[in-house]
């Protein structure tokens, strides 16, 4: 199951990671959003002890979709050493999100 990041969580469970990080921006009236949610919390099973893998409700944390621009959702930010590395903007295929995955954790 995917973690929740707040903006009290942010700093240390998302920027301060040892491993790669991969958040799902995200609102509980967004279609797409509902549509890649189960995929997200696959692949955080999958993952699980090599990349954190979570979601920030953009109504309840205003201030990080902000901070990282997130002007459409779904988007998903991968964080490597507290920067982002990769974003996607609406429901990418899970086969270009498994890559992403694996080639932040190498």
């Amino acid at each position: 199951m995917a973690a929740e990041f707040t903006t009290e969580s942010f700093d240390v469970d998302v920027l301060g990671a040892d491993t790669p990080v991969l958040v799902d921006f995200w609102a509980t009236w967004c279609g797409p959003c509902r549509q890649i949610a189960p995929v997200i919390d696959e692949l955080a099973i999958k993952y699980q002890g090599s990349v954190v893998i979570g979601k920030v409700n953009v109504e309840e944390q205003p201030d990080l979709a902000q901070k990282y621009g997130i002007n459409a959702i779904p988007t998903l930010l991968l964080f490597k050493g507290g920067e982002v590395v990769e974003r996607f903007q609406g429901v990418p295929p899970r086969s270009k999100l498994e890559a992403a995955l694996d080639s932040a954790k190498a």
